[in-house]
């Protein structure tokens, strides 16, 4: 089982390159973020041609999520995270896909900092946080997949110089991912390449794509219940080169069945 998440940036003004990637990729599940449209202008019967049948939680210009499921229907569970009813940003979804259940995640940017912003930031972790415990408790199997908006270690990130004060590094998230990780979450993608520098992100500006001046920001975290079948991991990075990419490139896991 092949599960991959992608900030696509903009779902309609890219389809042809998530399309693409698609058919080339062929992940099982694919989560994407910043879907940037409203519920009613997600292409789903676009997608739904390509292979995939999806649920999504869209919000304007703004955020939004959606898991696509390849020959399957994906199984609502969750459209919010719980914890804060009066939270109406579309960051996160949730769906059961062949014996495993997905969550798809946005997770606040929290710049500038500090600031309101920020707090909220730490406040939606700290949901995610408790939210993860109660998946953990029932033993869920589980791969809570989306862009963190978080850089786990100075490792993950190509140089720490021009980034000292972005919200992205700061110590908190940093210690709210790492409590993940103490809670028996798996980071995949650094489980599987302990040693390697890999980035999920590069950003439009002083041409950080031809520097490779990278961040990984877009993690997979695969419950105890689901570790013994991982097996493969890694981030198409050829995505982030072609015409109209997004910013972001997929990252993916396999899943032995």
């Amino acid at each position: 089982m092949k599960i991959a998440t992608f900030n696509i940036n903009g779902i309609n003004q890219r389809i042809a390159n998530l399309l693409a990637w698609l058919e080339e990729a062929r992940p099982d599940v694919a989560c994407l973020q910043e879907i940037k449209c409203t519920n009613a202008a997600f292409p789903h019967e676009t997608l739904a041609k390509a292979g995939y049948r999806a649920v999504w939680n869209g919000q304007g210009a703004n955020h939004g999520v959606a898991i696509l499921a390849r020959d399957l229907d994906p199984i609502e569970t969750r459209r919010a995270l719980p914890g804060d009813p009066l939270d109406h940003e579309a960051r996160y979804i949730e769906a059961a896909v062949d014996g495993v259940l997905i969550g798809c995640l946005y997770l606040p940017n929290g710049n500038p900092q500090p600031g309101p912003k920020f707090s909220y930031k730490m406040a939606w972790f700290e949901r995610l946080l408790a939210h993860a415990a109660s998946l953990r408790r029932d033993d869920v199997p589980a791969v809570l997949a989306g862009d963190y908006n978080v850089v786990p270690t100075d490792h993950d990130i190509y140089a720490m110089r021009s980034w000292l004060d972005n919200a992205l590094v700061q110590p908190a998230p940093r210690a709210a991912f790492a409590a993940l990780l103490r809670a028996g979450w798996t980071d995949a993608i650094a489980d599987l390449h302990p040693d390697e520098r890999v980035y999920t992100f590069w950003a439009y500006l002083r041409q950080s794509w031809t520097r490779d001046a990278g961040l990984r920001l877009d993690h997979l975290l695969v419950s105890p219940a689901l570790v013994s079948r991982l097996v493969a991991g890694g981030v198409d990075r050829a995505v982030r080169g072609v015409d109209n990419a997004s910013d972001h490139a997929p990252a993916w896991i396999d899943l032995l069945d």
